[in-house]
């Protein structure tokens, strides 16, 4: 951790002549050296359960009160995986991974929603470094 603190990577600061860190940093930190998947953080995990099961855009949109756009874009950046397609009358239908589907939406949800970035491109939270970073 100390050169984590030394390269900048992570703030510290000293209280009582303890040192203290973010833990949210360092977790972010040791993800990002361990090369570590979204489906290894215990966000995902607790979803893992439906991890192959398939709903709907529509089912979704429902379930986890979500905004269709918003479900789209995920989707589009391929941060929720395609189970299935199936073709009718009405056309084509897609259907997403629940697993991936209920980990956007609890980080969504956890870091506030509309207008800030959630995840950077492995999937992971976006963590922001500066010196106006809450996490």
């Amino acid at each position: 951790m100390r050169q984590w603190i030394e390269k900048g990577k992570i703030r510290a600061g000293v209280v009582a002549g303890e040192m203290v860190v973010s833990e949210d940093e360092v977790r972010v930190e040791a993800i990002q050296e361990k090369g570590l998947r979204k489906e290894d953080l215990p966000e995902y995990q607790k979803h893992a359960h439906l991890k192959g099961c398939s709903i709907g855009f529509t089912e979704a949109v429902d379930k986890y009160k979500i905004n269709l756009s918003t479900l789209q874009r995920w989707y589009k950046k391929g941060l929720i995986a395609e189970v299935k397609r199936e073709r009718g009358l009405g056309g084509e239908k897609i259907f997403l991974d629940e697993a991936d589907l209920a980990y956007c939406v609890e980080v969504y949800r956890a870091k506030g929603g509309r207008g800030k970035w959630l995840f950077d491109k492995q999937g992971l939270p976006y963590q922001p470094k500066g010196k106006y970073s809450i996490y």
